[in-house]
């Protein structure tokens, strides 16, 4: 099995700020050999007063965009059921904190409605994706419905994003360390995603590398941390990488 070495040392990152090194060096060393996962503990015991003051900022967040949203949300959800037939939103199963399922709100993209066994990642020009599907995955905006998630306390606004339940079973079995992203509440958006590792990960290198944003930032959040995200998110948004 393998396991990163700065946390087989145990060892805390060092500086807060920088995060780890994203390029396309992997931000870790890797050693072999043999290692119990379910003994890994790695994220520091969160204080009350952190905690309450996360929930407070998710409350707070995401029942504002959600009222001032409100007309956005109606009007794609009339686009969609225009253009196809379906439901406007899709409701998938997630593993949320410390494993517990839930189901994820988004609009609908595509013309399928997967969940369960096998569930087939976005790749570009997918004739599964419809015309309005496109736009609205390029702009993020089919992930608004999960503001919902957050008020029902299921999901965080910032955090590890979640995947297909399927995908964890498979990239679970193959990277040594991904369970250790549930110990936070999955987010919205996170710091993966703020340095590049946003969309669909279809090789095992690249979702290490986006595991390792995330185990970097179960290793440090705060809520400091969380309003830095929150506010490079937008710019992420208009560069439009890896978004299809």
């Amino acid at each position: 099995m393998v396991i990163h070495e700065h946390f087989a040392r145990g060892a805390r990152a060092r500086d807060v700020s920088a995060g780890p090194p994203i390029g396309s060096q992997p931000a870790f060393r890797l050693l072999e050999f043999p290692v119990g996962q379910h003994h890994l503990r790695i994220a520091p015991r969160a204080s009350w007063y952190s905690t309450a003051a996360k929930r407070g900022l998710d409350l707070c967040v995401a029942s504002t965009l959600l009222i001032a949203l409100a007309p956005i949300l109606v009007l794609v959800g009339l686009a969609i059921r225009f253009e196809s037939a379906g439901p406007a939103l899709f409701r998938q199963q997630r593993l949320g904190l410390n494993g517990k399922p839930f189901r994820i709100f988004k609009f609908r993209t595509m013309h399928v409605l997967e969940d369960g066994e096998h569930v087939q990642q976005a790749e570009p020009n997918d004739k599964r994706v419809t015309r309005v599907g496109r736009f609205l995955r390029a702009s993020s905006l089919d992930e608004l419905p999960q503001f919902v998630n957050v008020l029902q306390g299921d999901m965080s606004l910032v955090g590890p994003r979640p995947h297909a339940v399927a995908h964890d079973r498979q990239f679970g079995s193959l990277i040594a360390n991904y369970a250790l992203r549930r110990q936070v509440k999955p987010g919205i958006t996170g710091w993966a995603q703020v340095n590049g590792f946003r969309g669909p990960t279809p090789t095992v290198d690249m979702m290490r590398r986006r595991i390792d944003c995330d185990i970097w930032y179960v290793q440090n959040a705060s809520i400091r941390l969380d309003i830095g995200v929150l506010l490079r998110t937008p710019r992420e948004l208009l560069r439009r990488r890896n978004a299809y």
